[in-house]
């Protein structure tokens, strides 16, 4: 692959990376650790990811268990999910915290296809974004570095690689929707 190429093919597969790591904190029905991914609880005076504190588990479907390292930890890390935006009030039995995830109503489900399709549709933008950046670049290197043959090539490698981007995004999209709409 040209060299000229690759700081767009990296930015687009960092919007696809972000896109990843959004959707997998968006709650499908099904208890899924990443949820907590951006909690952060209050550890000896220092922001913490919920990860670093305790152990997260899910021993069954809907529920996800967390065990504190330290039982001083139980209340600091009950008040950074009920301050979160995660929506589940946690409960404790002294050395457990559990978050019960409640099943999906059908609106709700919809509500979050579409929310996931509208994130998809940013990341395409974003990814548009990215090609007609490079398109611009390379215009600009026709005016004293390159040939029109070679600016012709570099925009038809670029949209290749948009095509790729965008072909993954929905497939993803793709996915996380029939996630969501399993009941």
């Amino acid at each position: 692959m040209d060299a000229r190429l690759k700081p767009y093919e990296e930015k687009m597969q960092k919007t696809y990376d972000f896109l990843v790591s959004d959707l997998g904190s968006i709650r499908a029905g099904r208890a899924n650790p990443h949820v907590l991914d951006k909690i952060r609880v209050n550890y000896y005076g220092t922001p913490t990811p919920i990860q670093q504190v305790g152990n997260i588990t899910v021993p069954e479907p809907r529920i996800i268990q967390i065990a504190p390292w330290e039982k001083s930890l139980i209340k600091e890390i009950e008040k950074a999910i009920m301050a979160s935006d995660v929506g589940i009030t946690p409960s404790n039995d002294g050395s457990l915290i559990r978050l019960v995830f409640p099943e999906l109503t059908e609106e709700r489900r919809k509500e979050l296809v579409k929310d996931v399709k509208k994130r998809g549709e940013e990341n395409k933008v974003a990814i548009r974004n990215t090609r007609r950046d490079g398109n611009d670049a390379f215009k600009k290197l026709a005016k004293t570095e390159i040939s029109e043959d070679e600016i012709k090539e570099l925009e038809d490698n670029l949209q290749k690689l948009t095509d790729k981007y965008i072909k993954e995004i929905d497939k993803l999209v793709e996915e996380k929707s029939k996630e969501i709409l399993t009941v």
